[in-house]
């Protein structure tokens, strides 16, 4: 593992920031988590699925960036095929995770605010459940054909990955035979998967914003209502835009720096784990004043 090709003069560098946004995702998620076990009356979907993006934003920069500013700090870094291959399942099944995790943040906020007397009928603490399951279920069976691919591949030639983590075309792209199958397979399980999620997503708030300027409610409720749902919009924005960026190079950007390519890769798994509790915390007004809570018992 190279780390970013091109800037390893500057890595020493890179990984101070990259350290405190690492240290404020775990924390800021952490403190999530903490909030919604301790508080009885946020055992609600909004605030299920939020516990369920801070665990997976904690184990997503867990499982890459210890690693990369292992790199950053003591230059080029030796992995074992295995390894790569178990830190490839589980970035990319977290990814997908991820993914689902908005989705279901997206259709619990399109019924609240589209179906609010089916709301309490719908998503049930069962469903919740159900919901962690199949997502989990869903980055599994996405995933493992994309390893089982890699495994069919002959490496013969370099073993120098010029990236800071393993993941799947990285690895691909050193195999002396085809990988035209397995970027195939990339494309099409990123395009069903995360692209759909996508799109269900933009459609289910295109719904809600339908359905908040057509009710004839108070500019302030309305006004809260888009606050909440601007909340959820923001971590889509930084969730996808570097995602998207980061697939769409991979396979068509070759014109595209390869120092500027991974250093967004790079970005993309700090950056919104770093930001959707920040970004949560100060839309989600009984998360913060948990939170105020927890802090001002501990000072007495």
């Amino acid at each position: 593992m190279m780390g970013v090709p091109g800037l390893e003069d500057f890595q020493i560098w890179i990984s101070v920031p990259f350290s405190f946004m690492y240290l404020l995702a775990v924390i800021g998620n952490g403190l999530v988590m903490a909030v919604v076990a301790w508080d009885w009356n946020l055992r609600k979907p909004m605030y299920l699925f939020l516990a369920m993006l801070a665990l997976n934003d904690v184990l997503l920069c867990t499982v890459t960036v210890p690693k990369m500013l292992l790199i950053f700090w003591q230059g080029p870094s030796l992995s074992t095929f295995p390894a790569c291959l178990t830190q490839m399942f589980f970035v990319h099944a977290l990814f997908l995770s991820e993914s689902a995790i908005l989705l279901a943040m997206a259709f619990d906020r399109y019924v609240a605010i589209c179906a609010p007397l089916h709301y309490t009928t719908l998503l049930t603490g069962s469903l919740i459940v159900k919901v962690g399951l199949a997502l989990v279920a869903r980055s599994v069976a996405v995933v493992i054909p994309g390893v089982l691919l890699i495994l069919r591949l002959h490496f013969c030639r370099s073993n120098i990955i010029r990236h800071t983590y393993c993941e799947n075309m990285g690895i691909a792209k050193l195999a002396c035979n085809s990988i035209t199958l397995n970027s195939i397979y990339g494309l099409a399980a990123a395009l069903l998967t995360t692209g759909l999620d996508f799109v269900l997503i933009s459609l289910s708030y295109w719904l809600i914003l339908r359905t908040v300027f057509r009710l004839p409610s108070r500019k302030a409720a309305r006004l809260k209502t888009l606050g909440t749902c601007g909340s959820h919009v923001c971590v889509i924005l930084v969730a996808y835009t570097p995602a998207f960026f980061s697939f769409l190079t991979h396979r068509f950007g070759h014109s595209v720096a390869p120092h500027i390519h991974i250093f967004v890769a790079n970005i993309h798994i700090l950056v919104p784990p770093m930001a959707n509790p920040m970004i949560y915390g100060m839309k989600t007004k009984r998360i913060k004043e948990r939170f105020l809570q927890i802090l001002t018992s501990h000072k007495l």
